[in-house]
């Protein structure tokens, strides 16, 4: 069994402060034992307008924060996944909203560019994201070998598209991560249901770190960072404001729950 935690953060302009914040929450996660430990989406910058991020976007295998995920790694001896950066895009005035995964040597290992974009209306306010003004979509997605179980990772919007996640099932997919920055009105209405959702119908762990608390940008995300097995019971959640949640990925409890109930074997239709 190995013990996972989902950091919550509430992000702002300066990507010096974020960081220090990053490792004060992963380093209290170590102390409780974690081994594999995931970031926020925006972790390293929410900044007061969206082409903030276009300014502090770094090359790729070049930049602050990514020296900060390499390093931070290694130091505590274990895999991170880096929530999202902005990487630099094809376009100039955009980024790719990367997430990047080191394992315990501080050697990145994967890279997951977010897939969909969030251009939504929040109905009942006057909130309104256009996402793809200022990021490029990533393509493809992304499932590897860890010595935890199969990994896949997935980004905030991509939570609403369970389509995106069953190939990831053919790929031997064990555990999900999905960093987010969730607004407070779509989290408190559909957050929760969506992740155990997830989990359920793909008899997977989910490991969901969320930005949670007030923004300087005005913004109210939702909070709520949870761990999540595979019959879809909630092992932990952290509900506002900076810390985390942790909990053991158990990967016998996982076989012992897919023999069982053998949903994956009985699919009829595929999604390639």
């Amino acid at each position: 069994m190995t013990i996972c935690a989902a950091i919550q953060m509430a992000s702002g302009p300066q990507v010096s402060a974020n960081l220090l914040e990053a490792e004060k929450q992963i380093a209290e996660a170590v102390k409780a034992g974690a081994k594999l430990v995931a970031l926020p989406e925006n972790f390293a910058i929410m900044g007061m307008n969206e082409y903030d991020k276009v300014k502090v976007s770094e090359q790729d295998g070049n930049g602050p924060i990514q020296d900060f995920l390499a390093a931070t790694a290694k130091k505590y001896g274990i895999w991170v996944i880096g929530g999202t950066m902005p990487m630099q895009a094809t376009a100039p005035n955009k980024v790719r909203a990367a997430c990047l995964i080191y394992n315990e040597q501080g050697e990145r290992v994967a890279r997951y560019d977010k897939v969909h974009l969030f251009d939504v209306s929040v109905p009942d306010t006057a909130e309104e994201y256009r996402e793809s003004d200022s990021v490029e979509a990533g393509d493809a997605s992304c499932v590897i070998d860890t010595p935890f179980g199969r990994l896949g990772v997935a980004v905030c919007y991509d939570l609403r598209f369970p389509e995106f996640f069953r190939p990831m099932t053919r790929q031997g997919l064990d555990i999900l991560a999905i960093p987010s920055a969730f607004t407070a009105k779509t989290g408190a209405a559909h957050w929760e249901v969506l992740l155990r959702a997830r989990a359920i119908e793909n008899l997977c762990y989910v490991i969901a770190p969320n930005q949670g608390g007030f923004h300087m940008n005005g913004r109210q995300t939702y909070g709520h960072s949870m761990v999540i097995d595979p019959w879809g019971v909630v092992l932990d959640c952290y509900k506002t404001g900076p810390g985390f949640v942790s909990a053991e990925v158990d990967k016998s409890r996982l076989e012992k729950t897919r023999l069982s109930f053998p949903v994956l074997e009985h699919r009829r239709f595929f999604c390639e």
